[in-house]
């Protein structure tokens, strides 16, 4: 197997390449903008108290930062997902669980509460556990959830999901409807420090949650028969792996609101340049993830500024010609 290849130094070069690129980005997207603001009085003496500070440190920073764990989470989903399923077009947003995330905020933004309280995002977070809880009890038979049943489960999960979402945008008021847009389209907003780095974290422990089956994701793409022949507990891998990669969906869609496509491009794109072991591509489009929403959301703020798009629309526009030419590509190797 490929995975067997996989040295030391090309791991640590990797990485370190892709942080590097990662914090770059990060510093020159905080300076990224329609209003011009100088690093040099923010930081220097006095800045504290200029406009320059507040637009860096306070606005875009943080928003950067969150821009970077919500890319990061669904980058990694993404790659887990698509080695999990043995399908590389499957994307964290398939199986329903951002939906059902966007369906419980919008449901508590309906019912009063207020867009910026933790409440909104509390509740769209316990909205994707259970549609996550339901994609995988109903893909369940025999006490087994094959990749199939997941998928089809998980698009009719969408499906019902999406419908709702259109049922609450009907009964939602004229003043609740920029919240039903933003869980929508998907939007980075700026948040507190606080906030930031629980995401982050929250991240980094999905993704060492899902390193620890590299290995599983690797022996899968022999079969499930071929894994069990490997010494793999092929339905308790495929549980956990599910699991982690749903609660890092969870968790991205919980501040972002549906952000689609980049669990799909970037792990494609870093499998055809690194290979498709999971020892490496996992970290790889985690920070791979994190470089591509940062810039995808600098361009969101600049592109008509003064006005913003949203990110969902920039990845979208990305990612629907992305997803028809793997398709196509696929489809080739199908029947010849």
């Amino acid at each position: 197997m490929r995975a067997a290849y996989l040295t030391r130094r090309k791991l640590l070069g990797t990485l370190a390449t892709l942080l590097a690129a990662l914090f770059f980005s990060i510093a020159a997207a905080s300076l990224v903008g329609p209003v011009h603001a100088s690093l040099g009085r923010a930081l220097g003496p006095g800045g504290a108290g200029t406009p320059d500070y507040v637009i860096i440190v306070r606005t875009r920073l943080p928003r950067v930062l969150l821009g970077a764990a919500v890319g990061a989470s669904l980058s990694a989903a993404g790659a887990a997902l698509q080695a999990l399923l043995q399908n590389p077009l499957a994307e964290p947003h398939l199986l329903g669980v951002s939906s059902g995330a966007a369906v419980a905020g919008l449901v508590a933004l309906v019912a009063g509460a207020d867009p910026v309280s933790p409440l909104v995002p509390a509740a769209a977070f316990a909205g994707a556990l259970g549609t996550m809880a339901l994609v995988y009890l109903g893909a369940r038979t025999q006490g087994r959830a094959t990749p199939h049943a997941i998928l089809l489960v998980g698009v009719v999960c969408n499906a019902v999901a999406a419908a709702a979402i259109m049922l609450v945008n009907a009964l939602a008021s004229y003043a609740q409807a920029r919240g039903v847009l933003f869980w929508i389209m998907g939007a980075l907003s700026t948040q507190s420090y606080a906030l930031v780095a629980l995401v982050a974290l929250y991240a980094c422990v999905g993704l060492a949650w899902l390193v620890a089956h590299a290995q599983s994701l690797n022996l899968f793409a022999a079969g499930d028969e071929g894994a069990l022949q490997l010494g793999i507990d092929v339905e308790r891998a495929r549980r956990s792996v599910f699991v982690a990669a749903s609660l890092l969906v969870a968790a991205a869609v919980s501040v972002s609101g549906i952000i689609g496509f980049v669990g799909l491009i970037v792990p494609h794109l870093l499998r055809l340049l690194l290979g498709p072991d999971q020892r490496l591509l996992l970290p790889a489009s985690f920070l791979g993830g994190a470089v591509f929403l940062v810039w995808a959301d600098a361009a969101a703020r600049t592109a008509l500024g003064p006005a913003e798009l949203p990110v969902g629309v920039v990845t979208a526009l990305l990612g629907g010609p992305f997803f028809v030419l793997l398709l196509r590509r696929q489809l080739s190797r199908t029947f010849t």
